[in-house]
């Protein structure tokens, strides 16, 4: 079994009460970390909980909070995050537009996407800075990389976000601050948006799903165990990534 290093290391993650975010931070518990997360819903903070305390024996500390409180709200509540955990190895970047049907909201996706990573990392560095295995995971998506379904917000944004942590990754790690991104493809769980889309838009769900070289959809377990190799001490050579999980979806050739 491979070490990944992260007993002990204390991880903060904006959102994290379902789908990916839930999933990484049940690993990350069960590799020996202290976690923080939050989520707008009280009982969905109170569910994430039991499930991560069951993973692993480390402090979980999950409050209720609407990352569109504010960048000060928001700042304020990464640094009560950061003090409870006694510092912060790891910064994991997940919040979005997404997650509320606002892909097509420009402003909600610059606001949540682009600003929640850029307060988030401005707030966090001079704690990575002190960490010996600093490290930051953006959440970006496929849908940066070609054109899916239409025009849209939520796609353009997720390709600024790429550039803005490979630019990011160069500044940082003359600190010691790792920055990768994880571009996941489409990737279907309860109460996700493709559970949603196979509902309501039955076409699309097929017209993707036979798009699929592997003839599935992903699973949140199959990005959520990247996301925690990537931000371990395990990958410590690894900066300026953006890394694509998506079943061969996406046809590209990468140089």
């Amino acid at each position: 079994m491979m070490d990944l290093g992260l007993a002990g290391k204390k991880v903060i993650m904006n959102g994290g009460a379902h789908g990916l975010g839930l999933a990484s931070l049940r690993h990350f518990a069960a590799e020996g970390a202290d976690v923080a997360f939050f989520s707008r819903k009280e009982d969905k903070i109170e569910a994430a909980k039991q499930e991560i305390d069951a993973a692993g024996s480390g402090k979980v500390h999950g409050q209720v909070f609407d990352i569109n409180s504010g960048a000060d709200a928001y700042r304020d509540w990464l640094a009560k995050a950061a003090d409870t955990l006694g510092g912060c190895d790891i910064f994991v970047h997940t919040a979005s537009s997404s997650g509320t049907g606002g892909t097509a909201d420009w402003q909600q996706g610059l606001d949540m996407d682009i600003m929640g990573a850029v307060n988030g990392v401005e707030a966090l560095t001079p704690q990575l800075a002190e960490s010996d295995a600093g490290s930051i995971v953006f959440m970006s998506s496929t849908a940066a990389l070609e054109t899916f379904i239409a025009p849209q917000a939520f796609n353009a944004l997720k390709a600024a976000l790429i550039t803005y942590g490979s630019q990011l990754s160069q500044a940082l790690a003359p600190q010691g601050v790792r920055v990768n991104c994880v571009s996941p493809g489409a990737i279907e769980y309860p109460g996700g948006n493709w559970e949603m889309i196979k509902g309501v838009m039955p076409e699309l769900y097929e017209g993707t799903l036979a798009k699929m070289p592997m003839g599935r959809f992903g699973e949140p377990e199959e990005v959520a165990k990247a996301i925690v190799f990537v931000a371990s001490p395990a990958c410590p050579y690894m900066t300026g990534a953006n890394i694509v999980i998506d079943g061969g979806f996406t046809q590209r050739v990468q140089f």
